[in-house]
């Protein structure tokens, strides 16, 4: 297992969680800033640590690239573990330095919106997501712009599911706000719903999108 790799998407993991977690705790309202908060993350750690790890940075990432045959399990467990961890500390960090943390920027839903409605929601944001990276860093079609392809597909995710569900799309930016919050409402819809969004669109890209000199 190599070590660069966990440094990294530990690395990247506390810096969405701290960063995009922390501009909802500190701007509830400001959708916009939330959403370019997450988005350039994604953007600078994809060109910082690409090379390094993948920038994965989401355990349904991980899971859907594993399904596709792009990452070994045993790698995959490692990133999942430091994932989860950088999420954590992340969201303890955040508690720590915020003088107002509020609900420390929790993925909870909206008023209104059932759990099955959430759950679709995460589903088909998470596919999104998936799919840009399958199909931009994943096939190299998109080659230097890939990092900035899937910044942006989280950024419009998070405009289109914020207000629904505060759009996660990943276990591990919805576990650390939620465990040092104490806030676990539909904790599972979380880790449900992504993960069901990152095998779908595994499965359509190594069944009908991989070009067939990819395989």
């Amino acid at each position: 297992m190599n070590t660069k790799n966990l440094v990294a998407e530990f690395i990247g993991t506390f810096a969405l969680i701290f960063i995009g977690a922390g501009a909802l705790a500190i701007t509830q309202a400001n959708l916009v800033g939330v959403a370019l908060a997450h988005g350039l993350v994604i953007v600078t750690f994809a060109y910082a640590y690409g090379h390094i790890s993948g920038t994965h940075i989401n355990p349904a990432v991980t899971l859907g690239l594993l399904i596709a045959g792009e990452i070994e399990f045993v790698a995959a467990i490692g990133y999942w573990i430091v994932q989860f961890l950088g999420g954590i500390l992340g969201a303890v960090v955040l508690n720590a330095v915020l003088p107002n943390p509020g609900d420390l920027g929790v993925t909870i839903l909206a008023e209104g919106v059932t759990p099955v409605q959430g759950l679709v929601v995460e589903i088909v944001l998470t596919f999104f997501l998936v799919n840009t990276i399958f199909n931009t860093a994943v096939s190299g079609k998109a080659g230097n712009f890939a990092g900035l392809a899937i910044g942006l597909t989280l950024v419009l995710c998070i405009l289109m599911g914020g207000p629904l569900t505060r759009a996660s799309l990943n276990p591990a930016r919805t576990l650390g706000p939620a465990i040092v919050s104490g806030n676990y409402a539909d904790l599972w819809l979380y880790f449900v719903g992504p993960c069901i969004g990152a095998i779908l669109a595994a499965l359509l890209y190594i069944g009908v999108l991989k070009d067939k000199e990819e395989a």
